[in-house]
């Protein structure tokens, strides 16, 4: 089973971004604090340390917040 295959994973992905999401439906936080939201947790497994195979996993990490950026998957616009 992929990393992406994870129903851990999934869930965890899934109930953050109804959090953001709910966060800027309610005008708590604006779409720039979002995005920077997500740059701090990238960077954050960017810079991760470990093995191999904790390396991996970051950066594995670190590729599917920044596509989640760059795609814009987390702005609702009506």
């Amino acid at each position: 089973m992929s990393d992406r295959q994870d129903p851990a994973g999934m869930a965890a992905l899934s109930i953050c971004e109804a959090l953001l999401l709910a966060l800027q439906d309610r005008n708590v936080l604006p779409d720039s604090e979002t995005v920077g939201i997500l740059r701090d947790a990238a960077e954050t497994h960017e810079k991760a340390d470990g093995s191999k195979s904790k390396r991996q996993l970051h950066a594995a990490t670190a590729d599917l917040i920044n596509e989640i950026l760059e795609e814009g998957n987390l702005t609702r616009k009506s």
